[in-house]
């Protein structure tokens, strides 16, 4: 039987010993082992940080001077199973105050032997440089027991001789005496940079403005291209909307088209299924019944034509009859007429111009009463003159230029007649 032992990963865990009597060591960090009760060992060894100030008082360098440095270092044991392996067979069953006190010697060695192969300068002015040889020299020592040196600073360096004092206090007159030259030249140099600058200042000031108004003029025309750019792109993304709106309308047209042409159809099919069954209906409830009654309509009108024919055919002989009858009497008629005409003929040829005469006067009267005809519709003329002898005189003029009318109409000049020649000289004399 065993039991089950975890540890941190601040830890180590140490596990030696097993059955029948092997020497095998099992090193557990951040996890769990088996040990058996009785014939296995359980240690645990720490690997945390440790911190160590090493000291060294005292020490005479190179150049002889005593002087004391005081350091500060940061160390822990490292993981790796060989080196694991050396700290644990160095430091397992030891406090961390041992542990401790044997790297703090030998860092405190190391560093007695470096302090006397450097100058005072050399320590104090190059201190990382120092920590890194003392870090250097005894990182080998140290690992060779499973520790790591993390880091090593070197904390304070001082004497008891006042030699690093001295050392600073004539490095400081130095220091104060060049200075004092640097302010002078300083100031010196200042006054030329000065009026250099002043210079150098109004020189870039006028570059700065050229530049300036350069970047101006330059960033209006840009400002001024991008505006154009930017309303070219506004017109054309407006016209492509407008284009797209309009594709797009034309598309939902399209669709509204057919969806109404579908419509249509649906309708023109119901339309035309109604169109069958009202003609059906119709062919049921009037062409049917209609045809039975043309049937007797044509059977009742072909008794009637029958009829009718037969009446005409009796109608047209009577007319016939009686063309005949009125035919023979307006022949004869004719007959006596043309007689007639003949002998008015043989008469007008046989008295010449006083036939003609004659048939005019006869026909004047009837010219006249078409003349007159709408003069009978009238109630009353008035004729307005301011001479009572001047409505005289229009009426003989009117009587003399009907002679003239009567010949236009019919070819006959009136005033050949002795008659008339005589009346019109006296109502031309009457004029007068």
């Amino acid at each position: 039987m065993g039991n089950c032992h975890t540890v941190g990963p601040n830890e180590a865990l140490v596990v030696s010993g097993g059955c029948c009597g092997s020497d095998q060591k099992t090193y557990i960090v951040g996890g769990w082992a088996w040990a058996w009760w009785l014939i296995s060992d359980i240690q645990r060894i720490t690997l945390e940080i440790m911190t160590l100030q090493p000291k060294c008082e005292d020490v005479e360098t190179a150049e002889g001077v005593a002087i004391t440095v005081t350091g500060v270092a940061q160390v822990k044991v490292m993981t790796e199973n060989e080196l694991l392996g050396y700290a644990c067979e160095q430091f397992l069953g030891k406090s961390v105050v041992e542990i401790k006190s044997v790297i703090l010697q030998t860092l405190e060695g190391h560093l007695r032997a470096i302090l006397g192969t450097l100058t005072v300068e050399q320590i104090y002015q190059d201190r990382d440089k120092f920590a890194i040889l003392v870090r250097e020299v005894a990182a080998p020592d140290v690992g060779r027991m499973g520790i790591e040196i993390l880091s090593f600073t070197i904390k304070d360096v001082y004497d008891k001789v006042q030699y690093l004092s001295s050392l600073g206090k004539t490095q400081t007159a130095a220091v104060q005496r060049d200075a004092d030259i640097g302010v002078a030249e300083a100031e010196r140099d200042a006054g030329i940079r000065e009026a250099e600058c002043k210079k150098e200042m109004m020189d870039v000031k006028f570059l700065a403005d050229t530049k300036m108004a350069d970047s101006k003029r330059e960033l209006e025309m840009q400002k001024a291209s991008f505006n154009q750019e930017v309303n070219t792109k506004k017109a054309e993304a407006q016209l492509a909307y407008e284009l797209q709106a309009a594709k797009e309308q034309q598309k939902i047209r399209l669709e509204e088209i057919e969806i109404e042409v579908v419509q249509r159809k649906k309708q023109i099919t119901i339309e035309e299924k109604e169109i069958d069954r009202t003609d059906k209906e119709l062919i049921a409830t009037v062409k049917r019944p209609a045809e039975a009654e043309a049937y007797k309509m044509q059977q009742l009108a072909e008794g009637q034509k029958i009829k009718k024919v037969l009446m005409a055919q009796a109608e047209a002989e009577k007319i016939r009859c009686l063309g005949e009858a009125e035919a023979g009497s307006i022949e004869v008629v004719g007959k006596a007429e043309a007689e007639k005409m003949r002998l008015k003929a043989e008469a007008y040829l046989q008295y010449g111009e006083a036939a003609k005469t004659a048939l005019v006067l006869e026909a004047l009267p009837k010219i006249a009463g078409k003349v007159a005809a709408p003069l009978a519709k009238t109630n009353e003329i008035v004729i307005l003159s301011g001479d009572g002898s001047r409505v005289t005189g229009e009426v003989n003029r009117l009587l003399a230029e009907l002679p003239v009318s009567i010949n236009a109409l019919t070819g006959v000049d009136l005033t050949k007649i002795p008659l008339l020649q005589k009346m019109t000289g006296q109502n031309s004399q009457t004029a007068i």
